[in-house]
């Protein structure tokens, strides 16, 4: 096992591979990372793991059976090639690559290595979610007539300096693809085409509506409201904000015919249709250990193929097409505090997007006194060329 990206978000993954070594399962023989590499809580280095800035340098020297790759999402297509040619499986962070095109580059490349390739949507392995898709397939909520996705977290003015491509579209000329759609609600976004493909048996995005505001002078955004429309009908409807009010973790609400159900996908609570109250439902597939599982016996499916990532990829891609975010004013904001720790609200915007989701509608429907017109496109077969 290696590991390119061993800082920041890397030392998650470092404290996991560290629980399997110790379980027997893996050995860890490197790690790459262009700062310096240090040892953290539940994160030692042990004896004779090698330390690299460069991860070709790391490939040809210890020759690893898997690599994970937790590095800025506009580096993953050039590392995840690298890798598979050298005969490694990956397991590759969200999200994988920034278009299509690059999306099925990567996948040729998988088709033509033979190796495996997942896709860190870890909320995929959810035994929550799990349950939901057994109750749409058993009729429990009827005919599915809409999904959505809700969120509003906090974040200050920090966290949009913790890396050179934090708040930026493009960096060095290429697309980073950072904002709160495509990095922090990824996983709202792919648990809702999940819940879909339940509802549908089909990933097919076919147009998208989107709506980007910011609060501060960044190039992304940190509040938006999505709608996707599948080639179904089908409505997916995402309301998110990184200057929250109150706090919602991340809920996926699917309604039907026959009621009403809500997943709290970070903490894996349930309400299914009847039920007086969402129940916590434990239990999560390692993506990791879904991996090694899959390597050990390829007749085991991986959670996370990238395969199954491309609708996801098509919906960023149609984001990243979008014009830049328009700043709400600041007659509509709250602040608190001061740089870095300094915290902006939109005042109302739980409310918004409560409503959002529940009426299956853009912020600029509502209507909301900030709110401009969507940016609308097409993709997948109704897309031009």
């Amino acid at each position: 096992m290696a590991l390119v990206g061993a800082n920041g978000h890397g030392l998650w993954h470092r404290r996991a591979i560290a629980r399997l070594q110790e379980a027997g399962r893996l050995r860890l023989v490197g790690l790459c990372d262009v700062r310096p590499i240090e040892p953290a809580p539940g994160a030692a280095i042990p004896d004779g793991v090698g330390l690299f800035t460069d991860h070709r340098e790391m490939l040809r020297a210890v020759r690893p059976d898997i690599a994970v790759i937790c590095t800025p999402p506009h580096t993953h297509l050039d590392l995840a090639t690298d890798a598979l040619r050298a005969g490694c499986d990956v397991l590759l962070e969200k999200p994988p690559v920034l278009s299509l095109a690059e999306h099925r580059r990567l996948a040729a490349v998988v088709t033509a290595t033979g190796q495996a390739c997942q896709v860190g949507f870890q909320a995929l392995g959810s035994a929550a979610l799990a349950r939901l898709v057994d109750a749409i397939r058993a009729g429990r909520l009827g005919t599915v007539t809409a999904v959505g996705a809700a969120g509003s977290w906090q974040r200050d003015d920090a966290y949009y300096q913790r890396a050179p491509w934090a708040g930026r579209r493009r960096l060095a000329g290429r697309p980073v693809l950072d904002g709160a759609v495509a990095n922090p609600f990824a996983h709202a976004l792919m648990q809702s085409l999940a819940v879909a493909q339940a509802a549908t048996d089909k990933w097919d995005p076919r147009a998208v509506e989107v709506e980007r505001y910011r609060v501060r002078p960044i190039e992304v955004d940190d509040t938006a409201s999505l709608r996707l429309t599948l080639a179904s009908g089908l409505p997916i409807t995402l309301a998110v904000t990184l200057c929250g009010e109150d706090f919602i973790a991340g809920e996926i609400i699917v309604d039907g015919t026959a009621g009403r159900a809500v997943l709290e996908y970070p903490t894996d609570r349930l309400q299914l249709p009847g039920e007086a109250g969402p129940s916590a439902v434990p239990g999560r597939v390692s993506l990791l250990e879904n991996l090694l599982d899959h390597r050990a016996d390829r007749s085991v499916p991986l959670v996370a193929p990238l395969s199954a990532t491309e609708p996801f990829t098509a919906v960023l891609e149609a984001v990243q097409g979008a014009p830049e975010p328009v700043r709400i004013g600041d007659a509509w904001l709250a602040v608190r505090g001061a740089p870095p720790a300094r915290h902006v609200t939109v005042v109302g915007i739980n409310d918004a997007i409560r409503r959002a989701v529940l009426q299956r509608a853009l912020f600029s429907e509502l209507p909301v006194a900030w709110a401009v017109e969507p940016y609308r496109a097409q993709i997948g077969e109704g897309a031009d060329g």
